[in-house]
């Protein structure tokens, strides 16, 4: 029985060490990859659902945290973090990333937002695809009354990230944008 006592510490330390070893084995898959290649045929989705999905997400996780910046005093160290927070979701932000959409919700004293019928789509302007995403934005005041659903655009990039296969990274290029408008390709000239 004492030898078994001596054993047993020795038995489980190698149960642990052999179950970590097996957990780094498992190769990372990609979240795109776990929402296509699902097993519930609910869940399954082809590329453009899923990139849908993330970018509701991202744009409501952007909103929310843009509420809650803007409730601080934006002064303090959290609303220093806060911000720096968004402007990670962005690819290069300057001093005008939030400016329409600060001005916006600090006019409507919004205190929630939630983001409805969003739809990316992909226009084109010359040789250049552009990815955007329209979406429907609807702010709530303190007391959860709605103050009114807005039409809004963003557009978005989604980069691929060299160490791993298969995987992006997705940034805003522009947050609260103005559709492109095409240009008429008929030149200006004299009419008779």
């Amino acid at each position: 029985m004492k030898r078994i006592n001596k054993f047993l510490p020795f038995i489980f330390s190698l149960i642990i060490l052999v179950s970590c070893n097996n957990n780094k084995t498992t190769p990372q898959v990609s979240d795109l990859d776990k929402l296509r290649n699902s097993n519930n045929p609910a869940v399954q989705m082809d590329s453009m659902q899923a990139i849908n999905s993330i970018t509701k997400q991202k744009v409501q996780e952007l909103l929310d945290l843009s509420t809650l910046y803007l409730s601080g005093k934006r002064d303090t160290e959290i609303d220093t973090v806060i911000y720096s927070q968004m402007e990670g979701y962005f690819h290069k932000p300057d001093s005008t990333t939030f400016k329409n959409l600060f001005r916006e919700m600090d006019s409507l004293k919004a205190k929630s937002v939630k983001v409805n019928k969003l739809e990316v789509y992909k226009d084109y302007d010359k040789k250049d695809t552009l990815d955007f995403a329209k979406f429907n934005v609807e702010y709530f005041d303190g007391k959860n009354k709605s103050l009114g659903t807005f039409e809004k655009n963003a557009q978005y990039i989604l980069m691929s990230t060299p160490k791993v296969n298969k995987e992006f990274k997705f940034y805003f290029l522009n947050f609260y944008s103005k559709p492109l408008v095409k240009k008429d390709s008929t030149s200006v000239g004299v009419t008779k």
